[in-house]
């Protein structure tokens, strides 16, 4: 099996991808399918990350001062923005095209075998487990793809369970209160795991305390960000963890939200080695820390942002950034197109207070129409609104309007901030 064979099987198996339902709730068939295999997805201790927001930058904080540490480290996000490779990776590099080939096919010869047809997120899953098994990894990183007590990621063994903050978040399937979505997020602790809460809420935060780990801290008694200011770049921020106050520590992404996902990584790291980390090492995992698509600076002259942005919880942070931080003094145009009800994504990112508004269909079966979405942006009171084809098609017309001191912020859904950024690359350059 070649890379373009083991990409149809994935894509024969799909099923949320193009209809957001997720038929029958289990994790017993990837549990099946593991067996068969060996149960790789013990081969390693596991970081398991879940949360409504931050997860994949936390996993990325939480990887590199993993490596910064000295280890070899294994870590499983998902979506992807660009390739399917970037899923899952060693030592922050994505598994090559011949590798992934040859771990999709593994996956396929064993589905007669253990008696199950896996849905594309549960392949994939079972691909990187058995990968990360074959490479030997030290320690993997595992980022929950849907809430947490069904999701495929849960039949690892957390040595470490984070959660890095709850919101109103995949209410189709879990809901209608913060409690209730918590309690399937509080699924991944098991009883050995030493639990790391972000979250701040009391009543959320009881949940976590009671749901059988082997110990807990949270946000604002073992762990906090003492200062987190705006620098060139990104953040300065003072980190305290249960054993030590990290001064004037550099965070290369922007947002104070970052500054927030660094105080969990951190914690949950030294939670992982129980013992404080030296300061080098610190320095140097923040330091190396990237998030493509994730608030990223693409261009300048015009100041061109991609962010993947993907609930109203996240759009809200993401306008935060964009006008507080950056205080566009040009035309601000926004290109948006997302998977949710438009109206309210729309509001979070305070699409009226944008000059121009340029709509386009997310690349995804799931994605809301963009006539829809500029009917919304209308509603909502956005008077420049501009309807087109594409994503590559509406950052092509948003540029071509922006003067050197605009700026275009491009998000509404990881699925366009990743069509937007191969676009981009081609349009600033």
């Amino acid at each position: 099996m070649d890379l373009a064979a083991a990409l149809a099987y994935l894509d024969d198996h799909a099923s949320y991808d193009r209809t957001g339902r997720i038929e029958s709730p289990t994790v017993d068939r990837i549990a099946r399918l593991c067996s068969a295999m060996g149960d790789p997805q013990h081969a390693a201790p596991v970081i398991h990350i879940t949360g409504t927001n931050g997860k994949g930058s936390t996993a990325q904080m939480i990887t590199r001062l993993l490596m910064a540490s000295g280890l070899t480290v294994g870590t499983y996000t998902s979506p992807h923005l660009e390739r399917i490779n970037e899923r899952m990776t060693r030592n922050a590099e994505p598994i090559g095209d011949d590798d992934l080939a040859e771990q999709i096919a593994a996956v396929a010869d064993l589905e007669a075998i253990a008696g199950v047809r896996p849905s594309y997120f549960e392949a994939l899953t079972a691909a990187a487990f058995r990968w990360f098994a074959d490479v030997a990894v030290d320690v993997a990183v595992v980022e929950v793809g849907l809430l947490g007590r069904w999701d495929a990621t849960n039949v690892v063994d957390a040595q470490v369970a984070v959660i890095t903050n709850i919101g109103m978040d995949h209410t189709e399937f879990a809901g209608p209160t913060l409690a209730h979505i918590a309690r399937e997020k509080a699924g991944i602790i098991k009883p050995g795991s030493a639990v790391v809460v972000g979250e701040t809420d009391p009543e959320l935060v009881e949940i976590f305390r009671t749901a059988g780990g082997a110990s807990t801290i949270v946000r604002g008694e073992g762990f906090e960000t003492v200062d987190n200011a705006l620098a060139v770049g990104g953040r300065m921020v003072d980190l305290r963890t249960p054993t030590t106050l990290y001064s004037e520590v550099f965070v290369p992404l922007h947002g104070a939200h970052q500054g927030d996902n660094a105080a969990v990584a951190l914690a949950a790291v030294e939670t992982f080695f129980a013992q404080p980390l030296h300061d080098d090492v610190v320095r140097e995992g923040f330091g190396t820390v990237q998030m493509p698509g994730r608030f990223e600076v693409v261009g300048f002259q015009p100041l061109t942002i991609v962010d993947g942005a993907h609930n109203p919880a996240g759009a809200d942070v993401c306008s935060q950034v964009f006008f507080d931080d950056f205080h566009p003094e040009g035309r601000r145009v926004l290109v948006v197109g997302t998977l949710r009800d438009p109206a309210e994504m729309l509001a979070a990112l305070r699409a009226d207070e944008f000059d121009a508004v340029h709509v386009c269909t997310a690349p995804s079966p799931r994605g809301v129409p963009a006539r829809e979405v500029a009917a919304a942006a209308r509603a909502l009171g956005c008077d420049d609104v501009v309807v087109s084809d594409s994503v590559e098609d509406a950052c092509e017309r948003a540029l071509a309007g922006a003067a050197a001191e605009d700026a275009v912020l491009v998000t509404g859904s990881l699925y366009v901030a990743g069509a937007a950024r191969p676009a981009l690359r081609r349009l600033v350059n």
